[in-house]
């Protein structure tokens, strides 16, 4: 005889939480997700601005070694839940996926908003049931979830439970880390939350930061330490922001976690070499100022003629052999990184060690964890959602094998 349906709940309502509860609802359980704004999915909306870069279509193998440190711990869920499964899945709702020139995938749409609206149709139509500015605040003393809403505190008793509460960055999309206290008084081993792809200090001059904010560095090559990465960096008040230098974040913040200041070298011109900048500069006409040959001779615009200036001060060279040397490696000094609220994501979060292979949480007994509440990072790419949707699968997956054995 089959086992009657039993109530679960997913407690939050991003790529990981939804993934978990459409899992669940598919093997016919009860679901009831759980979500503290008063709407879901605003971080995937958030991602939606950007293209909505769904995952990378690089190798498995290569692709899980950009979880670093964590990516024997993501191998299973993400090899169970690959990028060609995330694209079928996309597609399934009707949203078309493409490859771009840098092996990122995309949805045609190149944006979100039609894909969430598909999915949360689907959800709804499978009878998972929402619960919104409902803010987890952990177990009471008999066990049950804690709820504080508009209308008072709440509780609920499911089955088994899902946390899928997200990290720590954007907190006014809805993730803030707060999860983190229940699961310590738990018992639970957590790792400290801290920036992930995100901008860097710099301490520009006042006069350089107030002309250039906002300026993009294209196409230049970005050095820390032994990396070096091709992108583009955008110059803000504080620092500096953009995809080359999320991809080197991690090395960056880990460096300055020592102590002290940590150099970035930027290459303006990396497609060239120094012998052929440097004959590019001899020569132009009497009387030119040194930015306009740079400005005619190697097409350098004002903001890298400025971070030429920034960077060397009175001691920019003139010669021909000391301004290539210098394009080719302009020196910025980091202060710090940018701050939780501007992250695109977060490292720290609930330990692996805490957790057994099917993401339950060892202090807490039908309780399973997933998403960026775990404690990994990646680049930006598609890393980041690819993994919290395979970890909400196989959390979800997990759930559903520990009530098998309990019945």
């Amino acid at each position: 005889m089959n086992a009657p349906k039993r109530d679960v709940a997913v407690i939050g309502g991003g790529p990981a939480g939804l993934m978990a509860a459409e899992t669940l609802a598919g093997q016919g359980r009860s679901v009831d997700v759980y979500e503290r704004m008063p709407s879901l999915g605003r971080r995937f909306l958030m991602a939606g601005r950007g293209g909505l870069n769904l995952t990378h279509s690089e190798p498995l193998d290569d692709l899980i070694a950009r979880y670093g440190e964590a990516a024997a711990h993501l191998r299973a869920s993400v090899e169970a839940f690959d990028a060609q499964a995330l694209r079928a899945w996309a597609e399934d709702l009707g949203q078309e996926t493409f490859v771009g020139s840098s092996g990122r995938v995309f949805p045609r749409a190149l944006k979100a908003s039609p894909l969430l609206r598909a999915w949360l149709g689907r959800l709804d139509a499978a009878g998972v049931r929402f619960h919104l500015r409902h803010d987890w605040t952990g177990w009471s003393a008999d066990g049950a979830l804690r709820f504080a809403t508009p209308a008072g505190e709440v509780e609920a008793r499911p089955a088994a439970t899902v946390l899928a509460l997200g990290g720590a960055s954007w907190p006014r999309l809805g993730a803030n880390g707060a999860w983190a206290g229940p699961l310590a008084e738990a018992g639970a081993p957590l790792a400290p939350f801290a920036p992930a792809n995100m901008g860097v200090l710099t301490g520009w001059s006042p006069g350089f930061a107030a002309r250039f904010a906002g300026a993009p560095l294209k196409a230049v090559a970005l050095t820390f330490g032994d990396h070096t990465v091709r992108g583009e960096a955008l110059v803000a008040a504080y620092g500096l922001e953009g995809g080359g230098v999320y991809a080197l974040s991690g090395d960056i913040r880990r460096a300055l976690a020592k102590g002290g200041e940590a150099q970035l070298l930027i290459d303006l011109r990396p497609e060239m070499r120094r012998g052929d900048l440097a004959s590019r500069l001899i020569g132009g006409r009497a009387g030119d100022s040194l930015s306009n040959r740079l400005r005619k001779m190697l097409k350098l615009s004002p903001v890298e003629i400025g971070l030429l200036r920034e960077a060397f001060g009175a001691d920019l060279a003139r010669s021909p052999v000391g301004l290539a040397q210098a394009i080719k490696a302009v020196p910025v000094t980091l202060t710090g990184t940018a701050g939780m609220d501007r992250a695109i994501s977060s490292a720290g979060g609930l330990k692996f060690e805490g957790l057994d292979a099917r993401l339950m949480v060892k202090a807490r007994p039908g309780v399973f964890a997933a998403g960026e509440m775990l404690d990994w990072e990646a680049p930006t790419g598609g890393y980041l959602l690819q993994a919290s949707f395979a970890t909400g699968r196989a959390a979800a997956l997990g759930l559903k094998a520990w009530l098998a054995e309990q019945t």
